[in-house]
């Protein structure tokens, strides 16, 4: 009872739309009739501003953070894997059911679970995200190349660790980032992307 508990929990927090509460309570918008109409942070970003966006992009990696140490909070971290648990707050950040079932594309909360459970391999992302934006400007194409990279460097980790469970989510998690960003690779093939100005 208590693990199904946890998962319909874990699954509230992934549904939490940051992006549209701080939109209507601060700004009087609705971000999913703004932009590319997406709840995440970088259609926060681009729709309300850099602070609004990091409020949103924090919030959400939190979710994934929060989601995944649930067991742990629980006493259950020996009987329920606390990435399976992260791995249901990400599908409901995905497909929240206070939004509609309309979310975001998986990659700060994705990133928040992996910052509970191995927060090295976070910070790696992090740098990979960074570094790729910087030489891009393309948000999706960091996001995507950090996905990847998640990907090669779990899999090496797996066959020096046996740690086959952070694989598997994490290849789940990184599939749901590519297929979210469908539309995003498209339009970078056609050059249409739009890129970041800030930096």
């Amino acid at each position: 009872m208590y693990i199904v508990l946890v998962l319909i929990l874990a699954y509230l927090i992934g549904s939490i739309p940051s992006g549209l509460i701080i939109g209507k309570l601060f700004y009087g918008i609705d971000i999913r009739e703004q932009g590319s109409g997406n709840l995440g942070a970088t259609n926060t970003f681009r729709v309300l501003g850099t602070k609004a966006g990091s409020v949103v992009m924090a919030a959400d990696i939190l979710k994934g953070t929060l989601a995944t140490l649930l067991p742990a909070f629980f006493g259950l971290d020996h009987t329920l894997h606390p990435l399976l648990v992260g791995l249901v707050a990400v599908i409901g950040h995905i497909f929240p059911i206070f939004a509609k079932f309309r979310g975001g594309k998986a990659v700060a909360t994705s990133a928040g679970v992996v910052l509970a459970y191995q927060w090295p391999l976070f910070i790696l992302i992090i740098i990979v995200f960074l570094v790729t934006l910087k030489i891009s400007k393309y948000v999706s194409l960091s996001s995507i190349s950090a996905a990847i990279f998640a990907v090669l460097y779990t899999l090496v980790y797996m066959i020096a660790t046996h740690d086959w469970p952070l694989f598997v989510i994490i290849l789940a998690l990184s599939s749901f980032v590519l297929y979210r960003h469908k539309a995003n690779i498209k339009r970078i093939r056609e050059k249409t992307e739009p890129k970041v100005t800030w930096l």
